[in-house]
């Protein structure tokens, strides 16, 4: 890490700095033995629960030095069990691998003058305070940019900084406003939630993509900005053909169940012995099962010759459709199917979803940490050619590195 005390001063990532020096400089028990592109980059990570963080953890992924800074009691998920391994919360650990961690209580002076020189030397800080809560602690982003002009600073919100600034950000509340439970079961159920909070992860995503692209801008002009995104926005976005077909049409949609709403068939169908997925997104994929399940006739029929007719007519198609793929199991048909290159798909538990994959060789496990305390975690999902993601840090202990992070904080030049 090179990053320099005084601000008018070229800084990682900026034109003139050459990243490469970051890789190898400063190997001091601090700075992390990281390959990705972001290795040299500092991120001080003041957010918690989940959107925050695992926008933090894919940027620890790739390379930055991620200081996660929690109040005494700690992150919630810490104790959001169970699941637990050794004790330790599994949510926890599924979203604070590769980072350092520090407890500041913002209320003692000290500490707060560490929160605010760690806001001072960071790249990036990330944050989902309620909006304006860092105001009376200087850590908010006009405050911070006035000492780090060049920090990129990710503001995360449930609602926004205007009138929905007092609600509070839950994803649950968020998939029950933004109406992606009104979309979540079938028509005869009540409305459920998705089983991932769905939206914490979108939003979570979209303030990296925020941050990088920050920081892109950032190596052109030497300026950092603030970046802000919200749960319910990225709800809205992240719903994508639905709430674009309220806008463009004027209808509402509604629960369908595991059907689509535009095409058909794209659900599960009962077989002779559980049910396999099937997902015919043209009129080629239709023809082609209609083939193979020695009925192509059907393909010709004008109820359903076209991708419009099929979804029209969905009510007299699916009785056919049962009727025809009663006669082998859904392991038979899978096969059957795929060699035939029709989208199908058995309905795995989460077990056999990881298990599918690893035999796809597409190694979703990976170890994390280093030196007898690794730990299985799933991998970051984007690859890189030359300069490939790191697990090389175990999700840290509540405050398991203030030692290491305060001598850091000395060792930058204006305390040197």
């Amino acid at each position: 890490m090179t990053l320099q005390s005084d601000h008018r001063e070229v800084r990682p990532g900026t034109a003139g700095h050459d990243p490469a020096e970051d890789r190898t400089a400063h190997q001091d028990g601090f700075s992390r033995n990281a390959t990705g592109p972001l290795a040299g980059i500092v991120v001080a990570d003041f957010s918690r629960v989940l959107a925050g963080p695992y926008c933090t953890m894919l940027l620890a992924d790739m390379g930055a030095t991620v200081i996660k800074v929690e109040g005494p009691g700690g992150d919630e998920t810490r104790a959001w069990k169970p699941p637990v391994r050794d004790g330790e919360s599994t949510y926890y650990m599924s979203i604070n691998r590769n980072k350092r961690a520090i407890a500041l209580d913002f209320a003692d002076p000290q500490d707060l003058a560490t929160a605010r020189r760690l806001a001072g030397e960071a790249d990036v800080l990330v944050e989902n305070f309620k909006p304006g809560g860092l105001a009376r602690f200087g850590l908010d982003y006009e405050s911070v940019a006035a000492d780090n002009p060049a920090v990129v600073y990710a503001s995360i919100t449930g609602f926004g900084t205007e009138g929905g600034a007092s609600l509070p950000g839950y994803d649950l509340l968020v998939q029950a406003m933004s109406g992606l439970m009104s979309l979540t079961g079938s028509p005869e159920t009540p409305a459920f939630r998705s089983g991932v909070a769905v939206f914490d992860v979108i939003t979570g995503l979209h303030a990296a993509i925020g941050v990088l692209a920050a920081l892109q801008e950032r190596g052109r002009s030497g300026r950092g900005q603030l970046v802000e995104v919200n749960l319910m926005t990225s709800a809205l976005s992240g719903m994508v053909n639905q709430t674009a077909g309220y806008l463009l049409s004027g209808k509402v949609p509604t629960r369908m169940g595991n059907e689509h709403p535009s095409i058909y068939p794209y659900e599960p169908l009962p077989t002779r012995d559980g049910e396999i997925v099937l997902a015919i997104g043209n009129d080629r994929q239709f023809r082609t099962l209609c083939g193979v399940l020695e009925a192509p006739a059907l393909a010709d029929d004008p109820r359903f010759a076209t991708a419009p007719d099929r979804s029209h007519h969905r009510t007299e198609l699916r009785p056919l459709l049962q009727e025809l793929l009663s006669a082998r199991s859904a392991a038979e048909w899978f096969d059957i199917l795929t060699e035939a290159r029709i989208p199908c798909a058995p309905i795995n538990d989460v077990r056999g979803g990881v298990e599918l994959a690893d035999r796809l060789g597409l190694e979703p496990v990976v170890s994390v940490g280093e030196g007898g305390t690794e730990l299985p975690g799933i991998r970051n999902p984007i690859g890189f050619s030359a300069t490939p993601a790191s697990y090389d840090l175990v999700p840290p202990g509540l405050d398991a590195d203030r030692d290491a992070v305060l001598a850091w904080l000395d060792a930058r030049p204006e305390h040197a």
